[in-house]
């Protein structure tokens, strides 16, 4: 039986013939690499924070305060990284997520459809953004046999919200994500210095100028008044949801409602008491919100609340070690951010790629090394603050 840690015998073996990766396989030499490569406008909205970008460090640094211990004499010759997910079988427990200038990130501005094809090149769903250069259908019909989820970034019209949803829900994804924490805009100074606010510059807004609802807010098409419709999208982007919304969030679609943004686990009980599907722990990254607690650090509590819902995490994944800490510590699923847009920046598909083969195959030799043959493994060992 293959398992992802036989990518480092690849790459061994590749080497007797001199050829040695295109790309890094470590996280700090592929950031410097796409810091060197990236346009300044993007790299800076990729990389920034809010405010000193302190809770943005954090997330990543406070992986360092958890540790597993070994476990010996553990026949760990086959492995499974495997999650069951919405009554769906995930060959890893991996999902890119989603990231609203990934279709800027490769230089033809099609990073949305390259991230699909290395989604359905790897079996790592890609959790497609509201924000995308390419509309959402053609980014579902990239992902191959690979399931996709759409992320919805509420719009205050009602109409133009379903309108997205069902597009989705046509299109084939399998889960809506709906963003919480993004009805207005952090304090994000790298942005800020350079005046640089993507949408504005009618970038990434390929969903809403493709949808009907929206187009009928126009008094002229797009391509007539480009300008029109960047302003209409910014009089319609963000709706201030609250409890109340998420009956009507659940009318909209049959499929599985996933909130993200939930910390706090008196707010994972009244969403899951409120019919959500899931629970997706994520302080964005540090994007949004700054002097917060790591995201890491506020999962136990989540994960504790949300008893058998699944609950998926995000914010300072950069290896596969991060990944199997949050699965120790019982995320469902762990979200990949900035490391595969790194990749898609330097390679395109086959970078995005490159990078999950990466992250997988270390959290695959980590099981193995320390004696976890399963994810349910992992998780019965659990993982100790330091």
């Amino acid at each position: 039986m293959a398992h992802y840690g036989d990518y480092q015998n690849a790459i061994y073996g590749a080497g007797l013939s001199g050829v040695i990766p295109k790309l890094p396989v470590d996280f700090a030499t592929l950031e410097a690499r796409a810091t060197a490569a990236m346009p300044p406008s993007v790299l800076g909205y990729v990389q920034g924070g809010c405010g000193d970008e302190f809770t943005q460090r954090e997330n990543a640094d406070a992986f360092r305060r958890w540790g597993m211990v070994p476990r010996m004499m553990v026949d760990c010759t086959t492995r499974d990284l495997g999650i069951e997910l919405f009554g769906q079988r995930y060959p890893t427990p991996l999902f890119m997520a989603p990231i609203g200038v990934t279709g800027m990130c490769t230089q033809d501005a099609h990073g949305d459809l390259a991230a699909a094809r290395a989604a359905a090149e790897t079996g790592v769903p890609l959790v497609a953004s509201t924000l995308s250069n390419d509309p959402l259908e053609q980014v579902a019909g990239e992902m191959g046999r690979t399931p996709g989820f759409f992320q919805l970034y509420t719009p205050r019209d009602r109409d133009l919200a379903a309108s997205l949803v069902s597009r989705a829900e046509a299109a084939g994804y399998r889960a809506i994500v709906v963003t919480l924490d993004t009805w207005v805009t952090g304090w994000r100074p790298r942005d800020l210095n350079v005046s640089n606010f993507p949408q504005l510059r009618g970038h990434v807004l390929a969903n809403y100028f493709a949808d009907p609802v929206f187009q009928r807010m126009l008094a002229k098409p797009v391509a007539e008044d480009p300008a029109a419709a960047v302003r209409q999208w910014a009089a319609t982007f963000g709706k201030v949801l609250t409890w109340d919304d998420l009956p009507w969030l659940k009318s909209l679609t049959k499929l599985p409602i996933v909130l993200k943004g939930i910390c706090h686990p008196d707010d994972a009980r009244r969403a899951i008491d409120g019919g959500a599907d899931a629970i997706y722990c994520s302080n964005h990254g540090g994007r949004q919100a700054n002097g917060g607690i790591a995201a890491i650090d506020m999962l136990p509590a989540v994960v504790a609340a949300a008893g058998d819902v699944p609950v998926l995490f995000d914010s300072g994944i950069r290896s596969g070690t991060d990944v199997v800490k949050a699965l120790a510590i019982g995320a469902r699923a762990v979200g990949i951010g900035r490391p595969y847009v790194y990749g898609l920046a330097l390679d395109g598909a086959a970078g995005c790629a490159h990078v999950l083969r990466c992250i997988l195959a270390e959290a695959d030799l980590m099981m193995a090394v320390n004696g976890y043959p399963t994810i349910a493994a992992v998780r019965a060992a659990g993982a100790v603050r330091r």
